[in-house]
């Protein structure tokens, strides 16, 4: 029992950094690039994870799992930050975080063909019942914009299945969250500066709000957030009980969008996300 409050304890507190990252992330894009951005938020976490690493001696990664923590890196930090940095530019935070909610579903579906990690069927029926608020939260007013935001979003979603597919792993074959996390990051960092080498003039020109936007981006979303998700999925039975939480973004984001970016939500916000919350509940407490 304790381990699973600290388990949703540590998802939780992972959920509200990362909703803060849909706002925040629309603040930095007003003067950075969507590949630059990326670049330098990566960079900052894997200093700050590299030196509490270093301060709890985490092992080095054995050379055969190497390949393993470049493609971990490549789709959770090179890829899926390009294509949510992309696609938050031609959406509100509450759109976007609401696309991103779409990572549960498939995550738990390719998890339950790869680990055998059996759901309940009132864990499916929890998710559809998630997915229904989403729908809510898309739909209430009767159309949904279909711009090419919502593409590069929908691959931003994508690539974290990939990655919480590859975290599992990484965890089964032995590896602490601590370290997980840090060498993904570091690998995602090195990935990144090829993308984004010729444009590392603009930091010259940031004003502060830009450079402590993308600080915070570097250490809170990703550094930190990271850290605690993936200590959540050592401790998981199954990859489900965690990526569940991630219903809750839409929520949280919106919140936060209408708090610093004046974002107004309407009334499809409040009943999908309490229909989104009803679902986390059943499924953490019926569905596994």
């Amino acid at each position: 029992m304790k381990q699973k409050f600290k388990m949703n304890t540590m998802a939780l507190f992972t959920i509200l950094l990362w909703a803060s990252a849909f706002p925040m992330t629309k603040v930095a894009m007003t003067h950075y690039t969507p590949n630059l951005l990326s670049f330098i938020r990566c960079t900052v976490a894997s200093i700050l994870l590299l030196i509490i690493g270093l301060s709890n001696r985490i092992r080095k990664p054995r050379k055969k799992d190497m390949f393993w923590f470049l493609l971990s890196g490549g789709f959770g930090f090179t890829m899926y930050m390009i294509l949510f940095n992309n696609g938050i530019q031609t959406l509100t935070s509450a759109t976007s975080s609401i696309i991103i909610t779409t990572t549960p579903i498939m995550t738990t579906v390719v998890a339950s063909k790869l680990y055998g990690e059996k759901i309940k069927k009132v864990g499916w029926l929890a998710i559809a019942l998630a997915f229904l608020g989403v729908l809510i939260l898309m739909l209430w007013d009767g159309v949904v914009s279909i711009n090419i935001g919502l593409i590069w979003t929908v691959g931003a979603a994508i690539v974290f299945c990939c990655y919480n597919i590859l975290n599992r792993k990484l965890s089964y074959i032995g590896y602490t969250a601590l370290e997980i996390v840090t060498y993904s990051m570091i690998s995602g960092a090195i990935l990144l500066a090829l993308f984004s080498i010729q444009e590392v003039g603009q930091i010259m020109t940031s004003e502060p709000s830009h450079v402590l936007s993308v600080i915070y981006l570097g250490i809170m979303p990703s550094a930190i957030a990271y850290l605690f998700w993936g200590k959540a999925m050592s401790l998981a039975d199954k990859t489900s009980e965690v990526t569940n939480f991630m219903f809750f973004i839409p929520l949280f984001s919106t919140m936060l969008g209408f708090v610093l970016l004046k974002e107004i939500p309407n009334m499809g916000t409040f009943i999908g996300g309490a229909v989104i919350i009803l679902s986390v509940l059943i499924f953490n407490l019926k569905g596994k």
